[in-house]
């Protein structure tokens, strides 16, 4: 028995290392930078609790913090309404199937760069095929800067985010109206419910924890925000795409003041940390097990 629990240990270490080399200690390392004054070619300088002044002092950071908001709440509702949509329009037993799954899923998968690149030429101005169409059905009198006018940038890059990561709710979705019995679903429909009166009295209450895990990841996930934002505006126009952590990159990797981003890495983590524990707190009011 003592051979077995050594084999155990043994098998774990690993990733107990890898734990502690490459999270823990990074993790304790980043809080004691938060609190100096550091651009990597000089040694540190501690300086209290001057960063996180600076953080709640600063005008930019209070706007970057509407838009990281902002951001969370398009990227949330569209990826959980647009992906229980397609979960519902999927979930049917037709044959060839499985391909449009595979199909509305292949955004998941697809490189950050390539999406960039194809999404940076639909919103092109001059020669994206957006406002070309919507020219010939609108007759535009100017053609739109998707992603060069603040008024429409971070929506645009939010609905890029929500094609490029919906299909992965899509098959959690998809996963729990399948454990779903059917025979509920029968039954309401024997008693005269319609298509509509099934969804919102039996379907939609047997989902709730399927949504509530859906809703938790989602809005973790709208807060790392990076790849797509780097290939397509870097936070621009007028910092109107720039949220929270792609503004951490900006400060640690760009100008070197890894005590600042270090600072508002730990203003991200507590944010995140707050929402998810209301989400928890507030998920028995709402959620049936």
């Amino acid at each position: 028995m003592q051979y077995f629990k050594k084999s155990a240990y043994l098998f774990l270490l690993p990733t107990i290392i890898g734990l502690l080399l490459f999270r823990l200690i990074p993790v304790i390392f980043a809080f004691f930078t938060s609190f100096t004054d550091w651009d990597i070619y000089s040694p540190p300088v501690w300086i209290g609790l001057e960063n996180y002044t600076r953080i709640f002092q600063s005008g930019e950071f209070w706007q970057i913090l509407r838009n990281t908001l902002l951001f969370t709440a398009i990227y949330t509702v569209g990826v959980c309404i647009i992906g229980l949509f397609f979960a519902m329009l999927l979930n049917q037993r037709l044959k060839g199937i499985k391909f449009f799954r595979s199909l509305f899923f292949l955004p998941v998968i697809t490189s950050i760069v390539a999406v960039g690149i194809i999404w940076n030429w639909i919103l092109s101005p001059q020669n994206g095929i957006l406002n070309i169409l919507l020219d010939k059905i609108f007759n535009l009198q100017e053609p739109i800067s998707w992603l060069g006018d603040p008024d429409y940038a971070l929506i645009a890059l939010a609905l890029v985010y929500i094609w490029k990561s919906v299909g992965y709710q899509m098959l959690i979705f998809l996963a729990g109206l399948q454990n779903i019995p059917t025979e509920l679903q029968e039954a309401a429909q024997m008693d005269g419910a319609n298509k509509w009166k099934v969804f919102t009295k039996v379907t939609l209450p047997l989902l709730t924890p399927t949504i509530f895990f859906v809703l938790v990841i989602t809005i973790i996930e709208s807060f790392h925000t990076f790849g797509i934002t780097h290939s397509m505006t870097q936070g621009g126009p007028y910092n109107a795409t720039n949220t929270l952590s792609y503004f951490i990159y900006q400060n640690a990797f760009v100008h070197f003041n890894m005590g600042y981003a270090s600072s508002l890495s730990f203003v991200l983590f507590i944010l995140i940390l707050v929402i998810t524990w209301i989400n928890f707190l507030y998920r028995k009011k709402w959620v049936n097990y």
